[in-house]
């Protein structure tokens, strides 16, 4: 907002006009900068326009919703209408996913999405949880008393030797220093998406544009190889990989290995990095909050009595699994999810033009004291079966929703509840006094600097 005496009353629904209201914006380039400068404050503060806003990036018009059932309609309810925002097809989101199943559209989607679906069946997914917790304690083997540590790398090792071996696989603990390094760098450009320079480093070949591609090929190179020596080997592992490469079109050809490379690219990244994320945060939450901690370790210790959690024990993990999905509404991963509406339609009695670009923050709307009493406490205890009964659906979408719901989330919350009962146990992890987390909302909401913790053991 321009100042306080832009911000006009609520919309209500007696009052409505065909244009949603919004922000002025700088003449030319509209919101960017101060979406840029603080994202978080500024999509919390468009919502004293209403449940819809309009605003303006340089020559583009945005929509904002702020209701469930609106954020319904664009996902689930009229889904067919909208394609991805025009934000994943920018050089930058490109170059890394390329035609994965986060990106592609269509019939080709719909196809790539039938051959990966097999790989989460529950029956499939449960056999990972013994990987998850050794690779979990192959992890702490290697922490000591006292030492501190910043959990949010280590969180993105763990979750990438998990997600490289149930997947793929593959062995890949001797890469994963080196790939955490780059794609920490190859995440921060998206941190300044709405800016000039956001768009000329994604269209010329500024020093920044070079280093990302650079970046992304250090990634591929990874990926290649692992799909190489599958096919060299010719053996079915039983994997998503082995049904990808065996998958063939109705004309008998197979995927190639551009293909191969954009759906293991695209469950590469977000097999980790959102996971990642919610163990960091659900531990700097526990380190923030002693009464929840010491009820997730004696639930640990009642249910486990002392041998390695299995998936056998997920339905007895009851609070720890309430601790992930409360990270998840205070600290989403994923903050907020874009569409481009095909065709004109109507949104919360507004009209909305094709071409346009549509968002949902999870940020906001999971922090909305319309839905959550005490939005900003971490309460576990909130995720009752009648709480969740009455909430509207999508007042709560970590995940995001409708046909292109995350196809990951049942193995993700697996893991997730698998990894904090595993370290949990026999773990207290402390936040570092002298350390201050910041949040860096990029492509995911990270932790700008990192989560210090000081480990005990127990």
């Amino acid at each position: 907002m321009n100042n306080a005496k832009d911000l006009p009353v609520r919309q209500t629904n007696a009052v409505r006009a065909l244009v949603p209201p919004g922000p002025r914006g700088h003449p030319i380039l509209g919101v960017m900068p101060e979406f840029n400068r603080d994202t978080l404050g500024f999509i919390e503060r468009l919502q004293d326009y209403g449940d819809v806003v309009r605003a303006r990036f340089f020559y583009v018009s945005a929509y904002f919703l702020y209701d469930p059932d609106d954020i319904e309609y664009i996902l689930s309810t009229n889904a067919k209408n909208f394609v991805k925002a025009m934000s994943l097809r920018s050089n930058f989101f490109s170059r890394l996913l390329g035609n994965g199943l986060l990106t592609s559209e269509g019939e080709f989607w719909r196809r790539q999405r039938r051959l990966a679906q097999p790989a989460f069946h529950r029956q499939r997914i449960s056999a990972y949880g013994e990987v998850m917790v050794e690779f979990t304690e192959r992890m702490t083997a290697t922490w000591r008393a006292g030492e501190t540590r910043d959990i949010h790398p280590d969180m993105m090792r763990l979750t990438l030797e998990i997600v490289a071996r149930t997947l793929f696989n593959a062995d890949v603990s001797g890469d994963a220093d080196r790939v955490g390094r780059v794609l920490s760098e190859i995440v921060k450009p998206f941190a300044s998406q709405a800016t000039l320079k956001w768009i000329l480093d994604n269209r010329l070949p500024t020093p920044a544009h070079n280093r990302f591609h650079r970046s992304v090929r250090q990634i591929d190179e990874i990926v290649y190889r692992i799909i190489a020596e599958r096919r060299a080997s010719g053996r079915d592992e039983g994997d998503l990989l082995s049904m990808m490469l065996q998958a063939q079109d109705e004309d008998g050809s197979q995927m190639t290995d551009a293909q191969l490379r954009d759906e293991v690219m695209t469950l590469f990244l977000a097999g980790h990095e959102t996971t990642a994320l919610t163990l960091s945060w659900s531990w700097y939450l526990l380190g923030l909050n002693p009464a929840a901690e010491q009820k997730f370790h004696a639930e640990v210790d009642e249910v486990l009595a002392g041998r390695k959690p299995t998936f056998a024990d997920l339905p007895n993990l009851k609070y720890t699994e309430k601790i992930a999905k409360e990270s998840m509404r205070l600290y989403p991963p994923a903050f907020g999810v874009g569409r481009e509406a095909i065709a004109d339609c109507e949104i919360g009695g507004f009209h909305i033009p094709a071409k346009a670009q549509v968002f949902a923050f999870q940020w906001v709307t999971q922090r909305d004291p319309r839905y959550f009493a005490k939005p900003e406490k971490f309460d576990p205890d909130r995720w009752t079966e009648e709480f969740v009964s009455r909430l509207p659906k999508y007042a709560y979408f970590p995940f995001g929703g409708g046909p292109r719901a995350c196809i990951g989330n049942t193995f993700a919350m697996m893991e997730i509840v698998l990894v904090l009962a595993a370290i949990g146990q026999n773990f207290r992890l402390a936040l570092a006094p002298d350390h201050k987390v910041e949040l860096m909302p990029a492509m995911s909401l990270r932790p700008k600097d990192g989560i210090r913790v000081l480990v005990e053991r127990r």
